[in-house]
């Protein structure tokens, strides 16, 4: 399979009226232009801004802590093997303090050794989601007890938005931008 990107950005000339409103509505939110996943939902204004709006929550307001967020966000990166994802969130994973130790385990599709409870409890959680599209009752008894029943949704929403998120730029095949963090190899079929 060719790895020619499907849908590159597009140039202001060519936006219509309606992407530009959209771009422009990005930008006053987020503060920077379109990249990413923003970059190609733009086809489809009105599903970029609600993705937007969703992420403006599950990104930056959750009510997990930023290190276990991010964790998070790598597991769901590495379960689509998304480059663009794992190598943007890598870097926010390592600022927001988890270990790199955790990062590399999680980039060899294994589970991390070490890790504090609020960890391996939304590993856990997130991947029994990801491979049994469900949570066991322990799974979930464990996370509930750690991060109440909005921590639940939180957690799945962040899981389920950066699939969103991966499955827009897999099908786009949006490159990785970024050659600061070492690729994911894919998994084995």
């Amino acid at each position: 399979m060719p790895n020619t990107e499907r849908m590159p950005h597009i140039a202001a000339d060519k936006m219509t009226a309606e992407q530009r409103k959209a771009e422009e509505e990005f930008r006053a939110g987020r503060g920077y232009g379109l990249l990413g996943p923003f970059a190609v939902m733009l086809r489809s204004p009105e599903v970029m801004l609600r993705a937007k709006a969703m992420g403006d929550y599950l990104r930056f307001r959750n009510v997990l802590t930023k290190r276990v967020s991010e964790m998070v966000i790598l597991v769901t990166a590495r379960q689509w093997t998304q480059q663009f994802e794992w190598s943007h969130h890598y870097k926010y994973a390592m600022e927001a303090g988890l270990s790199k130790d955790i990062a590399e385990a999680i980039a060899e599709g294994r589970r991390p050794e070490r890790m504090a409870e609020d960890e391996a409890a939304a590993y856990d959680f997130s991947i029994e989601l990801h491979r049994h599209r469900c949570v066991s009752d322990a799974t979930y008894a464990r996370a509930l007890a750690l991060f109440g029943e909005q921590g639940i949704i939180d957690l799945t929403g962040v899981n389920g938005y950066y699939s969103l998120l991966a499955m827009m730029m897999n099908v786009a095949r949006t490159p990785c931008d970024t050659e600061d963090v070492k690729p994911l190899a894919p998994f084995p079929n």
